[in-house]
């Protein structure tokens, strides 16, 4: 039902500032014309799919780790710190980051002495993508875990057994046994990455504006919900053929095994 509205506010029409019941195009035609929607799209999607990437190598060595190296014991207790940051509001996780990397926090702090810096990542893609790494780092990791420790032992055994060292047991082994979780993992972060309002906001300085900072620019130039509701209404289409895209990706190979 909401998502439907939503739909329907679409093809309405703002008239001295008010929402007016309509059957138009025209909402459709601005923002899909609009050069500011198609940086802000291309921008979004290009840091959300570099989060992805960076968020999944950045936690496959720790939920290899997890999953291979700790006994039961730290491994439950670690777990339990990776689930922690969910229990803190995520605005205030970002405040903390963006607390952290100004100009007079802990790593300008550091680095003073040393002679080094100041470094500047605040009001920057930079900054976005360190916002969304705090946001989706966490649950990669967990997932990236439980996908790894689902891989049989006795794979992992024969590959050692037949000459196989670390790394090709990982790359060749590992890997693919666990291909379907760890794409997953990593669909998350870019859908978490790709919706995000306050990282960019916060930590990015909103400019170039991602697609969520543009939806808030929308309402509050003119109170044109009818426009914002189009940016959403090409976010979700937009998660929905990636999120299907990867899970093809996941389960295709799988699929076409006789």
């Amino acid at each position: 039902m909401p998502l439907g509205f939503l739909v329907a506010m679409t093809f309405w029409s703002v008239k001295s500032f008010r929402l007016t019941p309509d059957a138009t195009l025209a909402n459709w035609t601005f923002i899909l014309n609009a050069g500011f929607f198609r940086n802000a799209y291309v921008y979004t999607f290009w840091l959300a799919g570099l989060t992805a990437l960076l968020a999944s190598l950045i936690a496959f060595p720790a939920a290899y780790t997890l999953a291979f190296r700790l006994q039961p014991a730290t491994r439950r207790f670690l777990v339990f710190m990776l689930v922690v940051p969910f229990f803190t509001s995520y605005p205030v996780r970002i405040y903390s980051t963006q607390i952290f990397f100004s100009p007079q926090g802990i790593i300008n702090a550091a680095l003073h002495p040393l002679g080094l810096g100041p470094i500047s990542v605040l009001n920057s893609p930079t900054g976005t993508v360190i916002g969304y790494l705090v946001l989706t780092l966490p649950l990669v990791v967990l997932l990236q875990t439980f996908a790894l420790m689902n891989v049989p032992k006795t794979l992992i055994e024969a590959a050692h057994n037949l000459g196989c060292g670390r790394l090709r047991t990982i790359l060749t082994v590992i890997v693919p046994s666990a291909r379907i979780g760890l794409v997953v993992a990593a669909t998350f972060a870019f859908v978490l990455a790709f919706g995000d309002y306050v990282a960019p906001l916060y930590l990015g300085g909103s400019k170039p504006p991602t697609l969520s900072i543009l939806i808030a620019d929308q309402v509050k130039s003119g109170n044109h919900w009818p426009r914002a509701s189009v940016v959403a209404v090409i976010m979700i289409l937009t998660l929905v053929a990636v999120m299907s895209t990867m899970l093809a990706l996941a389960y295709g190979r799988r699929g076409a095994k006789p």
